[in-house]
């Protein structure tokens, strides 16, 4: 189940990653690609809770097996449309608009496998067992965004006889050992239809370039269905709902413009810039990581704080990296920023708990992680948008925003506890 969930994140990731190149290289436009991954989001966001909801009716085998395979088919059609491309079969639109179809099968189907998984591992575990299980597989998830981009570069294959495979090489390494996990779980797996398990699993957010999980849906997963329903506009959480929202386009328009960025600024052919946009997609990775997992348990900020500090460095980080001119630059730049974006994320999602009681933390989790994958369907194509119009626009626009959004949360944003001095909900969600 672990490799169910690394492998669906890391081949999206990687997709990603390359796709600049791809779209340079075939002549098409910049928003074009962004386009490819905001609709297949979209559909993700649409899809999940579908497929959790059926998960808990019809069987998590059925359910991972359709992931995987909606998974490996998007993937293997993604490589066949690019390789046709690439090779003058066909046009580079026409490659990209059959492209997006691929994604379309993507973003429909691949969402089936992540609350399966959950709910299949929650009903293998006691109660004891239950969240650190599945907050293992959470960080699969998240791992999966980051081994997608690391490992890209090194899948760029040569000529299969007389046809070049090129960038469109990751598509079909990921597609391959798609494959092999779907074999695998297949033969592994025992048909579970008709079990009541007495869990459920929940939906996560979109697997992309700086959306490393939250732990929300392992919240979501964790709690008994039934409770108290919490809307977006709830004062209780609504503040923390549009400081969630703001900042995760912030992450969302840096994060897919990188690509290009490194392409202009460095002056490469699109296939000499994937080991430069690896290099700078790690370091905004690992800087993410070492915010969530080293300074925030060191420094046991609050979640306001935690908004407030990130929102600082997300805003001097995402400005430097629309500056930035050399590699040295645009990777610590976007280190910075995405060490800002490390605290915030955490913070938007302890804050919406804490906001909240004890009978209200599934409705929330559920809104938090619906929050973060909303962000990165428009988000992108915003970004690329702004980045066809100057480069260094949507940077600088991401930074502004995490300054308004700074003044708004230091006016609206306060750490909730009860009348014992006590935190209200879960603050580890």
């Amino acid at each position: 189940m672990f490799l169910v969930m690394l492998t669906i994140a890391a081949g999206n990731t990687a997709l990603q990653s390359v796709l600049p190149a791809l779209g340079r290289s075939l002549g098409v436009a910049d928003s074009a690609v962004a386009a490819a991954f905001s609709v297949s989001a979209l559909l993700w966001v649409l899809a999940a809770p579908f497929w959790a909801n059926r998960s808990d009716r019809h069987g998590r085998r059925v359910m991972i097996l359709l992931g995987m395979g909606g998974f490996c088919v998007s993937l293997t059609l993604c490589g066949v449309f690019l390789a046709a491309g690439i090779n003058g079969w066909i046009g580079g639109t026409s490659a990209f608009l059959l492209f997006i179809l691929g994604r379309l099968i993507y973003g429909s189907f691949g969402a089936a496998a992540p609350p399966a998984v959950q709910a299949l591992v929650a009903g293998n575990t006691t109660r004891e067992e239950r969240t650190r299980a599945l907050t293992l597989l959470a960080s699969a998830f998240g791992l999966g965004t980051i081994l997608g981009p690391a490992i890209a570069p090194y899948l760029i294959l040569g000529h299969v006889g007389d046809v070049e495979v090129g960038l469109s090489g990751p598509a079909f390494v990921f597609a391959i050992f798609g494959v092999a996990v779907f074999v695998t779980v297949k033969r592994v797996l025992k048909d579970d239809r008709g079990i009541a398990a007495g869990v459920h699993g929940a939906a996560s957010a979109y697997p992309s370039i700086g959306g490393q999980s939250s732990g929300a849906s392992v919240k979501a997963a964790t709690e008994p269905k039934g409770g108290e329903k919490v809307g977006y506009r709830d004062p209780r959480i609504r503040a923390w709902m549009i400081a969630g929202l703001v900042m995760g386009h912030a992450q969302a328009m840096t994060g897919q413009a990188i690509g290009f960025l490194v392409i202009d600024r460095m002056n490469l052919p699109p296939a000499q810039a994937l080991e430069p946009t690896g290099i700078v997609l790690m370091m905004g990775a690992g800087a993410a990581l070492l915010a969530q997992w080293g300074l925030i348990p060191t420094l046991n900020l609050k979640p306001r704080a935690l908004v407030l500090v990130g929102l600082v460095l997300a805003a001097a980080g995402t400005a430097l990296t629309g500056m930035a001119t050399s590699l040295y630059g645009i990777a610590t730049a976007y280190a910075l920023a995405s060490l800002g974006f490390g605290f915030t994320r955490p913070g938007f999602t302890a804050g919406s708990s804490l906001a909240v009681g004890p009978h209200a933390q599934g409705a929330v989790a559920g809104k938090v992680t619906s929050i973060n994958g909303a962000s990165f369907v428009l988000g992108p194509s915003i970004g690329v948008g702004l980045y066809e119009l100057h480069h260094p626009l949507p940077y600088l626009v991401a930074g502004a925003a995490c300054v308004a959004l700074f003044v708004y949360c230091w006016l609206s944003l306060r750490d909730v506890f009860d009348t014992e001095g006590e935190a209200l909900g879960d603050p580890e969600m």
